[in-house]
């Protein structure tokens, strides 16, 4: 797949691909996440010396994560702090201290959670989206795998998707993820959702799928992550999990940015057939809500005397 790299932060494309560089290269991509601007400033011979390594290691580093070479770097590094300054009064850090007060939290939580979908959203390969757009609004069947907090991401595409009238199903059992797999065939669509990737569980559920003649898509924040192995189009994320968070908050919000996404495109490809489904859904459910004042009180129910 052809990745964005334009837009997106070179911080967010290390941190995805940190997991499938080599051994030297994550020490040198340690000395950047740990201080970006400090490397803005330094040369190459520094950099090296810092992460224990050698300049040719830091110029292959260079060209793992996209850029031409050290130059290059430390100019996208530069804009990038630029950036990062210019929201600076709003970056309350990631980290999560024991000893913050409720409303610390609360402005941590929500800016991980913005920055999330704002990076989610820079580094997205649009193209690659618009393949998987076509391909499950073509689909006889979706089938979405996920396990942990992934699961509710599934459950999620898969009650959009039910509800403007396509075939799908989410699962988040290992053995009804496997048989679920094995009688798609061609035409069908499976996507497995992993924030880290490397899910046995949902790696093993799409590699069947995709055996069984299925379209497979993969939904993860590190693109070189073995579930990108089993996966004919790979959607990432960009989200940067923190203390009490892993794997379960910021990430989820990344996922449902791109499922959001993905709905939509879907949902224009049957614009008629969409707005009806979502008419009738509607009306199929509205006995069942309370009707309320515009003050929030209930209204009195018709008696019918």
């Amino acid at each position: 797949m052809t990745t964005q790299h334009t837009e997106s932060s070179p911080l967010v494309r290390i941190r995805s691909l940190l997991p499938g560089l080599a051994r030297a290269e994550q020490r040198v991509a340690k000395v950047v996440l740990d201080s970006p601007s400090t490397v803005a400033r330094r040369s190459i011979t520094e950099v090296a010396e810092a992460a224990g390594t050698s300049e040719t290691t830091v110029t292959r580093f260079c060209k793992a994560i996209g850029v031409g070479g050290y130059p290059e770097l430390r100019i996208a590094l530069a804009a990038d702090t630029a950036r990062s300054e210019a929201h600076a009064e709003r970056d309350l850090g990631g980290e999560i201290s024991p000893d913050d007060d409720m409303a610390t939290v609360v402005g941590k939580v929500t800016f991980a959670d913005a920055r999330a979908v704002e990076e989610t959203a820079a580094q997205v390969d649009t193209e690659t989206l618009l393949k998987v757009v076509e391909a499950v609004a073509a689909a006889g069947r979706v089938d979405v795998y996920g396990v942990g907090a992934s699961a509710f991401v599934a459950a999620d595409l898969q009650q959009k998707l039910h509800r403007i009238g396509r075939v799908s199903f989410a699962w988040s059992d290992t053995h009804i993820m496997l048989t679920s797999a094995a009688v798609l065939s061609r035409g069908d669509v499976a996507v497995g959702i992993s924030h880290t990737g490397a899910t046995a569980d949902t790696v093993e559920a799409l590699r069947e799928a995709r055996r069984a003649g299925a379209t497979t898509v993969a939904l993860t924040n590190f693109p070189t992550a073995p579930i990108s192995e089993v996966a004919d189009l790979v959607l990432t994320t960009a989200a940067r999990e923190t203390t009490f968070r892993s794997g379960a908050t910021a990430s989820r919000i990344a996922q449902l940015t791109v499922i959001d996404c993905l709905f939509i495109g879907v949902a224009q490809r049957h614009l008629n057939d969409t707005m009806k489904a979502l008419d009738d859904t509607r009306d199929a459910v509205g006995s069942h809500r309370l009707e309320t004042r515009h003050d929030g009180r209930r209204k009195a129910r018709e008696t019918g005397k």
